[in-house]
C-alpha cells in the first residue's frame, strides 16, 4: 500500500537514508529540509528510481513553515500517514559557556520542532485511524554527553515527548517510537571531527562493542519496520541502534 511519508531533515545523513528505505518499500516520500537543493536532489533521485517524491523547503523551528510544508504535501501527495523527525542541530560547548540564545536555538529546532511536526500531522492520522511516528533522538538524551548540555536536554525531551504521544494516541491506531543513535557516519559527525570536537572514526569505533560506526542503513532499516503494518503493537519504545554502546 502506498502511504505518504514525511521525513524532516531528509536532505542528508540519516534522514536521506530513511527517505531511500521508505521509498523502496513503496511509499510516497516528502523530503523536508532547510537546504532545498539537497532535498530536491534526494527527491529527484527517488522520483526517477522508485516513485513519487517531493522536496519542500522547511524550517521545523517555525510552525508556520511546517504548516505550509504540510499543506504542500497534502495537495501534492495526499494526507500524511507516516512521520519521521530527523531534523536537528548539534554542537559542542562547555556547560558554563552555553548562552541562553544558544540553548534556546538548540531546543527550538530539536524539541519544539519535533513538537510542531508531530502535532500538525496527528489530525491526518486520527482521521485515517492509522499512523506511524518515529522520532530520531540520540543516545545523548539517554546518558548525557559532555559539552552538549543543550543537545542532550533537547534529545531527552524528544524521548519523553514521544512516549507521551504514544500513550495518548495508541487507541487511535497510531504508534510513536523513538530511535536514539550513538555514533554514526554522517556529515554532522564529520564536521565535528574536522573541528576537532571528536576523535577519528577509527578511535570512535574502538569505543563501540560492534567495533564500527553506524550507517544510515542501520537506522533506516529499523525506521522502515516501525513504519510498517507489522509494527502495529510496538509503541512508546526507545529502540537503540548503537552497536551495543548503550544497553
Amino acid at each position: 500500500m502506498n502511504r505518504v511519508a514525511v521525513i524532516t531533515g531528509g536532505g542528508s545523513g540519516l534522514g536521506q537514508a530513511i527517505c531511500e528505505h521508505l521509498a523502496r518499500t513503496g511509499h510516497y516520500i516528502a523530503v523536508l529540509d532547510r537546504d532545498i537543493e539537497a532535498a530536491q536532489d534526494v527527491a529527484g533521485r527517488l522520483s526517477g528510481n522508485t516513485g513519487r517524491a517531493l522536496a519542500v523547503e522547511t524550517d521545523v523551528s517555525d510552525r508556520d513553515s511546517v504548516t505550509a510544508a504540510y499543506d504542500t504535501v497534502r495537495a501534492t501527495l495526499g494526507s500524511i500517514d507516516i512521520l519521521v523527525t530527523s531534523a536537528a542541530v548539534s554542537g559542542f560547548v562547555p556547560f558554563e559557556q552555553i548562552t541562553p540564545e544558544g540553548w534556546e536555538d538548540t531546543l527550538t529546532v530539536n524539541l519544539t520542532g519535533t513538537f510542531h511536526c508531530i502535532q500538525l500531522a496527528i489530525p491526518d492520522m486520527v482521521a485515517a485511524g492509522w499512523g506511524r511516528i518515529v522520532t530520531i533522538s540520540s543516545a545523548a538524551g539517554q546518558t548525557g554527553s559532555a559539552r552538549q548540555g543543550d543537545y542532550s536536554a533537547s534529545k531527552g525531551g524528544v524521548i519523553a515527548l514521544t512516549k507521551t504521544v504514544a500513550l495518548e494516541f495508541a487507541s487511535k491506531g497510531i504508534t510513536a517510537n523513538t530511535v536514539p543513535p550513538f555514533t554514526f557516519d554522517t556529515p554532522m559527525l564529520r564536521a565535528a571531527q574536522a573541528d576537532e570536537h571528536l576523535p577519528s572514526s577509527e578511535a570512535l569505533a574502538r569505543m563501540i562493542p560492534a567495533r564500527r560506526l553506524g550507517t544510515g542503513d542501520d537506522i533506516a532499516a529499523i525506521c522502515a519496520f516501525l513504519c510498517s503494518d507489522a509494527a502495529g503493537y510496538i509503541t512508546g519504545q526507545v529502540i537503540g541502534v548503537n552497536g551495543g554502546a548503550v544497553t
